[in-house]
């Protein structure tokens, strides 16, 4: 029974990022169209820029934290790649 519980919070995370790609994608075929200029766009889109680099932190450091070395080798590069944005 836990888990389908943990299946069902795994999927539910899982759309949660798929409805992120379409809000993206739909940001920019509006700016595409010119529907949408370019400052609007980039605020939109930027609201989820620094919650998305705290997240890869967080995941970082659990996977740092609960051994699993390779994932930390892994996710290690991009989270110190979002230091220098």
């Amino acid at each position: 029974m836990a888990s389908y519980l943990l299946l069902w919070m795994l999927f539910c995370v899982l759309n949660l990022g798929l409805l992120a790609i379409v809000f993206h994608a739909l940001a920019l075929t509006d700016m595409e169209a010119d529907q949408l200029d370019p400052f609007e766009a980039t605020a939109r889109v930027n609201k989820f820029v620094l919650p998305e680099f705290i997240l890869q932190w967080i995941l970082c450091f659990l996977f740092l934290v609960t051994g699993h070395w390779v994932m930390v080798l892994i996710s290690l590069p991009i989270a110190c790649f979002h230091l220098t944005l």
